[in-house]
């Protein structure tokens, strides 16, 4: 596993992000670890790395691990959040609530996430428009 530089490091040390960590379908008793309102729906790991690559923060899918609570959750990302001296990869993020919140708002704007809900909810709303004018007639 490589990091951005093309260098191994000690991936062991670094922080784990299971998807389940910003999902809004869960509990916080399933696992979610940020507000709902601020989490995103159904969130994937390379959705996750996408993200962190955006953020330039190093990351490593790992798609044969699963999460403790739900095994049939597969996959985890492992991210760098500060280098060894301690400073951030990335000024704005310092904590890994920072960064889930950050990562949630991105999956959110996910360019592959736009495409699949567009025509999702033109077509319902459109059906659901036709739906009630022949119940009235």
């Amino acid at each position: 596993m490589l990091n951005m530089d093309g260098e191994i490091k000690n991936i062991k040390k670094w922080n784990i992000v299971y998807p389940v960590y910003i999902n809004s379908k869960k509990t916080i008793a399933e696992g979610r670890r940020i507000c709902v309102t601020k989490a995103c729906e159904n969130p994937t790991c390379t959705e996750i790395s996408d993200c962190c690559n955006f953020l330039k923060i190093p990351c490593a899918i790992e798609l044969d691990k699963a999460y403790p609570r739900d095994f049939m959750q597969r996959g985890r990302v492992r991210v760098l959040l500060k280098r060894e001296d301690g400073t951030p990869y990335n000024p704005v993020i310092s904590s890994r609530k920072q960064f889930l919140i950050q990562v949630a708002e991105l999956v959110r704007r996910h360019p592959n996430r736009t495409k699949k809900q567009e025509p999702a909810s033109s077509s319902a709303a459109g059906s659901s428009k036709s739906g009630k004018g022949k119940k009235k007639r």
